[in-house]
C-alpha cells in the first residue's frame, strides 16, 4: 500500500507541480487550497505526512499544524514556506512541525526527505 501525501498550499503551481511529483514517485496525493480544506481532508484521508504552507487565506499553516498534531497517531508535517526567518522556523517546530523547509526547495531534497520521515518512526 502507497503512503499517503496531503499537500497544502494556496500557490495552484506549487500544488500541481508537488502532485505530479508524488504521483509520478507512487504516493497517494491529496491536495488543499486552504487550512480548513486541509483540516476536512486530515479527518478524512488519514495522511502519513502533511506538507503545509504557513501564509494562507483563511487559517495559516502554525494553526492547522497544531490540530494535527493533537490527533492520536497525527501524520508527519513539514512546513514549506517563504518565511524564512529564524523566529517562523522555530515557531513551526514549536507547534509541532517534524521539518521545516523554505521556498524555493529542490525536489530532489524535498522527496529524499519525505522518504527518510514515511519510514521513521
Amino acid at each position: 500500500m502507497s503512503s499517503k501525501i496531503l499537500i497544502v498550499d494556496d500557490e495552484i503551481n506549487i500544488l500541481m507541480s508537488l502532485e505530479y511529483l508524488f504521483k509520478r514517485k507512487g504516493y497517494e496525493v491529496f491536495i488543499a487550497r486552504n487550512g480548513t480544506e486541509a483540516k476536512a481532508l486530515v479527518d478524512s484521508s488519514s495522511p502519513d505526512l502533511v506538507l503545509l504552507d504557513i501564509m494562507m487565506p483563511d487559517v495559516d499553516g502554525y494553526e492547522v499544524c497544531q490540530y494535527i498534531k493533537a490527533k492520536e497517531n497525527a501524520p508527519k508535517v513539514i512546513f514549506l514556506s517563504a518565511k524564512s526567518k529564524k523566529s517562523d522556523e522555530e515557531k513551526g517546530y514549536e507547534v509541532g512541525a517534524d521539518l521545516y523547509l523554505h521556498k524555493p526547495f529542490s525536489n530532489k531534497e524535498i522527496v529524499q526527505k519525505i522518504k527518510e520521515l514515511i519510514t521513521s518512526p
